[in-house]
């Protein structure tokens, strides 16, 4: 039975990266949930009920960012496979895999210079970082939203990770797609650190969760590396006699 090749660029996929890569966002993002509930009067700060839409808004400023980031990789993914054709395809594939790979051991602690890719974005947020800082204190929950969309373009190297992935999506609208399962998959961990910080706090200092999580990682990058190995890609074909 053939496999599906879609499968390395499965929503699935992007959401388990995204689930393998809380513990970096807690320790990337926490600290601006963290200011930025400070910045919120006190009546909304001491009040969940009321808490809880503005961390949501912006939590989905900073998905919506990474949805357009997962749609411009697309766009740029389409434009250079129609000048290199099907084998460009599979080279962009395997890129994927290492990139996935490598965020694996940089979340394991075995390979710390892969935080350098963080800053091939650190031009674009350097110009784009003082919008945020001018809708700081935050007042309202359009603002919230707002200051995630900015936020949303932080450099990060797992963000980066999850669009090699998205590069691999074959259109835009996947590509699109993968972006926000990815964004839907920090977003537990995220949303968590104000309700359960403690908990999410001590499992990200504990070496052992991290290694399994960055083998995690590696197995996903394998699987994307070699699809076939995977039973979820197999597809079956019915023939109608």
């Amino acid at each position: 039975m053939p496999f599906d090749p879609a499968f390395t660029t499965s929503y699935l996929v992007a959401f388990a990266m995204g689930l393998a890569s809380s513990l970096h966002c807690i320790g990337m993002c926490g600290s601006i949930i963290g200011t930025l509930t400070l910045s919120l009067s006190p009546e909304i700060r001491n009040k969940k009920a009321r808490l809880l839409p503005f961390v949501f808004n912006y939590n989905f400023g900073r998905i919506t960012s990474y949805t357009l980031a997962g749609a411009l990789v697309g766009i740029i993914q389409s434009i250079v496979m129609m000048q290199v054709g099907g084998y460009g395809y599979r080279l962009l594939q395997l890129l994927s895999a290492v990139i996935m790979a490598s965020a694996g051991l940089y979340i394991a602690g075995w390979f710390p210079r892969f935080a350098y890719i963080e800053k091939a974005g650190m031009h674009f947020w350097k110009k784009i970082e003082p919008f945020g800082r001018k809708l700081i204190p935050v007042k309202s929950r359009t603002q919230a939203y707002l200051f995630g969309m900015v936020w949303g373009w932080l450099p990060c190297g797992l963000v980066y990770t999850a669009l090699a992935l998205a590069a691999t999506a074959g259109d835009v609208s996947k590509s699109a797609l993968t972006m926000l399962s990815f964004g839907l998959g920090t977003l537990p961990a995220v949303m968590g650190v104000g309700i359960m910080n403690g908990v999410l706090t001590r499992l990200s200092r504990m070496q052992r969760f991290k290694q399994a999580i960055g083998l995690f990682m590696i197995a996903l990058a394998l699987l994307a590396a070699l699809p076939w190995l995977n039973p979820m890609a197999i597809t079956t074909h019915l023939t109608i006699h």
